[in-house]
């Protein structure tokens, strides 16, 4: 932590200057920002999540013995929606920070809205590196596996292959873009003979799936990147069955093992792809993977998915940073994240990077196959960011100084 900020905190400390004082409240609240109608596939699963941590974390004290509480409110997924619902939480609910948002154009707004009127923002699942590299900032914290990391993961397996043509498929917005750049980057560094002869930048939600699979078959790849999700990857992998344009490629598809976007592919799910997602079926007895499936099915009557993970994970960092910070005030939780560890969650010990607030939350990757026709991930492992990170140097030079 900075000279400067140390010296903030101290005078904040002094004059308990704060949002709304918890004192005055009887929960301390956080301010959920998300795209619960737009994306409810993700956002509900993610919500559920957040619910089960709550009435584990109240039942067991809350937090300074104080319950715990999340005020959730829907931002349609637009940025400047995000922002004024943000400002309200903070001056009139009086939330003490911010969490949420799917779409990383709402995050990177919510993070520089955070930065601007000194709030503390935790980006929960948008995945975009410029959040904690390009656009980084102290008040933003990240907890997904970036697409740096994932893109990297897929790049290993790719690299591995004889393929060297690659076309790549993505929405055409910070996360898709980030995501296409990730694995470029690490496929060549991997392997320097690669070539992609094709970038495809369909609209978010919007995808002309038949001319994007002509444009892609067109060029001729070995092999495709594809970024795409929801709506538009369900269109994508029916046209591109249909078309035969998987047929002898290999895919690398960058969230689609996820169960929000599997599941509702049912017998088209495609076979053999290797992809990030959650194969949370998979997990064995007696380890904390399978007790959390188990109780969050218990709780919801669901099974889960990756957004019912990152939100049981996000309520735990929150709850976790408040007790460490012994305060709500905006520069101590800021001093509380950084370095943060969360030890006994469902995928080990999780902690909070100094260097660039990102979280150590890892990914799944594995191949597709149909089981009782369904999608599932097969010979999958969960992989923690070590190795597949840029440099601590590199790393510095892109991220902003404090």
């Amino acid at each position: 932590m900075t000279l400067t900020r140390r010296m903030i905190l101290a005078a904040a400390s002094a004059l308990a200057i704060a949002p709304v004082a918890a004192s005055a409240q009887d929960t301390i609240k956080v301010g959920e920002i998300n795209h619960y109608k737009r994306m409810a596939a993700f956002a509900e699963p993610y919500r559920k999540g957040i619910e089960l941590a709550l009435e584990e974390i109240n039942a067991d004290g809350g937090v300074l013995d104080t319950e715990l509480e999340f005020v959730f409110r829907d931002d349609q997924g637009d940025p400047a929606e995000a922002i004024r619902i943000a400002e309200e939480l903070m001056t009139r609910e009086g939330a003490v920070m911010l969490t949420g948002s799917i779409l990383s154009n709402v995050g990177l707004a919510l993070s520089s809205f955070a930065a601007e009127k000194d709030y503390l923002y935790l980006a929960a699942e948008p995945l975009a590196d410029s959040l904690v590299w390009g656009s980084g900032n102290p008040n933003t914290f990240r907890l997904r596996a970036s697409t740096w990391i994932q893109a990297a993961m897929l790049a290993e397996e790719a690299a591995k292959t004889d393929a060297v043509k690659y076309a790549t498929i993505a929405p055409n917005y910070a996360y898709g873009q980030d995501a296409v750049a990730a694995f470029k980057e690490n496929l060549t560094r991997l392997k320097p003979d690669v070539e992609f002869v094709a970038e495809q930048w369909p609209a978010l939600f919007n995808i002309d799936a038949g001319a994007e699979v002509q444009a892609i078959e067109r060029s001729k790849p070995d092999a495709i990147f594809n970024v795409t999700f929801g709506t538009d990857l369900a269109r994508l992998v029916r046209e591109g069955g249909d078309r035969g344009l998987f047929d002898g490629r290999d895919v690398y598809g960058l969230l689609t093992g996820e169960p929000e976007y599997l599941d509702p592919l049912g017998d088209e799910a495609p076979e053999g792809w290797f992809v990030t997602g959650y194969p949370w079926y998979g997990f064995e007895d007696g380890t904390p993977e399978k007790a959390f499936v188990d109780a969050y099915m218990d709780y919801s009557g669901e099974t889960p998915k990756i957004g019912s993970l990152v939100g049981y994970l996000t309520a735990y960092s929150i709850a976790a940073a408040i007790e460490e910070a012994g305060s709500t005030e905006t520069e101590a939780l800021i001093e509380a994240f950084e370095g943060l560890e969360i030890p006994d969650t469902p995928i080990g010990t999780l902690s909070y990077r100094e260097i660039d607030n990102q979280s150590t939350m890892g990914a799944y990757v594995g191949t597709l196959a149909l089981e009782d026709g369904a999608g599932v991930m097969v010979d999958w492992e969960y992989k923690t960011p070590d190795g597949y990170m840029p440099s601590d140097e590199e790393i510095m030079e892109m991220r902003p100084a404090d």
